[in-house]
């Protein structure tokens, strides 16, 4: 699959087969997302592989469609403001680049923003600093989503004099 039908078919997967996805191919996925834009090599992710003890206290309102793994991607501590946002673009980037290569070899994922409360945050022992930026689910769909209607991209730009 190329860059651009990966980009154009990749979609948040909501329920999945309970079939595992080899943990060797996540590592390697996570690699290639590494290579993300981050501003001064800072690497600012940090990825928690979430076990079933965890996982199960977890508040989910579907168990994060019974996803085989699930990873929680953090934003590593800035010392400003500024920092802090490039830590959290870069992790984003991260993770684009990670939910494309695995929809590239027909795995899906979700992003999902549980991370955000802070029974969770407890639940994963994040340390003060750190950003959940998402927590993903990983494995096989179940079914393909449907493609969701997008704004022309025309309406979004604007031309500065």
């Amino acid at each position: 699959m190329n860059v651009l039908d990966a980009i154009l078919t990749r979609r948040n997967v909501k329920q999945f087969k309970p079939d595992p996805v080899p943990r060797d191919k996540v590592q390697e996925w996570l690699h290639a997302a590494s290579f993300a834009p981050n501003h001064r090599m800072t690497q600012p992710w940090e990825i928690l592989w979430i076990g079933p003890e965890t996982r199960a206290q977890i508040p989910h309102k579907n168990n994060f469609g019974g996803a085989p793994t699930l990873l929680a991607v953090l934003s590593t501590p800035a010392h400003t403001s500024v920092d802090r946002d490039e830590h959290y673009a870069a992790v984003s980037c991260f993770l684009q680049n990670f939910m494309l290569a695995a929809h590239a070899e027909g795995v899906g994922t979700g992003w999902s923003s549980a991370g955000l409360s802070e029974k969770v945050r407890h639940i994963l022992g994040v340390q003060p600093g750190y950003e959940v930026v998402g927590i993903i689910p990983v494995g096989y769909p179940e079914a393909e989503p449907a493609p969701k209607e997008r704004a022309p991209i025309v309406t979004k730009i604007k031309d500065l004099p």
